[in-house]
């Protein structure tokens, strides 16, 4: 959870809790849901440590002799039933989960973190995370919680969480599932496709465009399609693979600097990028990239209704890093700038502009952000001798009228004769050419 969240969070919790307004209830039977991000250590020291062995974690804790019956099952020597919670219950999972919560709630966001049976203590010296050790193996001891030895690993700089690999420098794919990903062979059939999808897709925050990459082989797993492996598909498989063998380190967000959006769009898919930067003309590192394809209704919407879908879709994809801090919005649609203050726009755009209010949000011109430097340059004041006001001129300039063309000129031109500007990239011509066809 970001962090300015999660400090008025705990403030409010603990205000209702002295109140006696709220109570603990860690078995109702409803609860609202939070969302669960990818961790990264905050400081450099670490340490991993696995909870027992395959499903005896789960096994640590005790049914209620009143429900045990309810897990009962039968097989060749006989019908018996659990005396402790195993795996396959539908509960068992965010059971174990409050149990492993409620065991070490102090110790959590100062010096642990728990998800299921992965803990992980750090700290920023040795002598810190030793001390942080020895309080979570005490703690371990008063509850009579097992661990498994072979699965632990400690006092190291860098280690295994969740099928990443963590540590102070930020979170980085583990090689050994690279690896087996990048070994597999051609998909001869559906499943085989759809297997290479979720094994890919698993680490698909670190590859830019994942989805428009990979739209080849997502259309192979639509309904009523022949199997047809052609060179589309061959292409995306072996470019998916590349980019997992050279994805980039994902660095650590720092909460007190303003977050940064940027888009790669295409006709068939969205893309964003999450990152931040240390100062003004220093590069961004990456935090985050996420991608979708876009259904058969959106790819019809016009570039402002494109490039406004990019930015909802980014906000709620990172949500948890946004909500409460300074985002800035890169992108080289200008008539975004003015789309939140429109008064008459479509009822799909009012309501993503008020999506929009949750957040605080800066657009800027995507070409501002490329050449940062120059940027900051023309901010830099500079003491210059005023130039002296020339009383005579001649009267061709003072009558000299200067009228800029209007922006629906290009498209009225190209209603008119079908033909695009001469200097016009190939780009602008497949925009004049999507927005105009609501003006014939």
């Amino acid at each position: 959870m970001n962090l300015t969240i999660l400090n008025v969070v705990k403030k409010e919790v603990t205000k209702l809790l002295a109140a006696r307004i709220i109570y603990p209830n860690s078995d109702s039977l409803w609860v609202s849901l939070m969302q669960v991000v990818p961790i990264v250590p905050k400081k450099s020291g670490m340490t991993v440590m696995k909870n027992q062995l395959d499903n005896l974690g789960y096994m640590q804790i005790h049914i209620a002799p009143k429900h045990q019956h309810k897990t009962t099952f039968t097989c060749p020597f006989g019908t018996f039933a659990y005396t402790r919670m195993p795996f396959g219950l539908c509960n068992a999972p965010n059971t174990f989960q409050r149990c492993m919560t409620s065991i070490f709630s102090d110790l959590l966001q100062d010096s642990m973190e728990v998800f299921m049976d992965e803990f992980t203590m750090y700290a920023n010296s040795f002598d810190a995370c030793l001390e942080n050790l020895s309080k979570v193996l005490t703690r371990c001891i008063d509850t009579n919680l097992v661990l498994n030895f072979e699965k632990c690993h400690f006092m190291v700089t860098e280690g295994i969480v969740l099928g990443h690999l963590v540590s102070n420098r930020g979170i980085k794919v583990d090689k050994s599932k690279i690896d087996i990903i990048t070994s597999l062979p051609k998909p001869t059939f559906v499943r085989e496709v759809c297997s290479f999808l979720g094994h890919a897709g698993f680490y698909r925050r670190f590859i830019k465009n994942f989805s428009k990459i990979a739209l080849p082989l997502s259309n192979l797993l639509q309904k009523d399609v022949d199997f047809k492996f052609d060179q589309p598909c061959i292409k995306a498989f072996q470019e998916l693979k590349n980019r997992l063998t050279s994805a980039p380190i994902l660095q650590a967000q720092n909460w007190e600097l303003p977050f940064e959006l940027m888009f790669d769009a295409s006709n068939s898919a969205l893309g964003a990028a999450l990152g931040q930067r240390a100062g003004v003309g220093k590069p961004v590192h990456a935090i985050a990239y996420a991608s979708r394809t876009m259904d058969p209704t959106q790819l019809n919407y016009t570039t402002t209704e494109k490039e406004l879908l990019e930015i909802v879709f980014s906000l709620d994809k990172f949500r948890s890093y946004l909500l409460g801090s300074k985002i800035v919005v890169f992108s080289n649609h200008v008539a975004l700038k003015f789309l939140l203050k429109k008064p008459d726009a479509k009822p799909r755009l009012i309501w993503w502009m008020l999506l929009l209010q949750e957040f605080n949000i800066e657009i800027r011109d995507k070409k501002g952000a490329e050449n940062s430097v120059a940027n900051h340059l023309s901010w830099i004041e500079k003491e210059n001798d005023q130039m002296p006001i020339k009383d005579e001129f001649p009267d061709e300039q003072l009558l000299h009228i200067n009228t800029p063309l209007p922006w629906f000129a290009d498209i009225c031109n190209f209603v008119a004769t079908y033909q695009f500007p001469s200097e016009a990239s190939q780009l602008y011509k497949e925009r004049l050419q999507s927005d105009a066809k609501y003006y014939i």
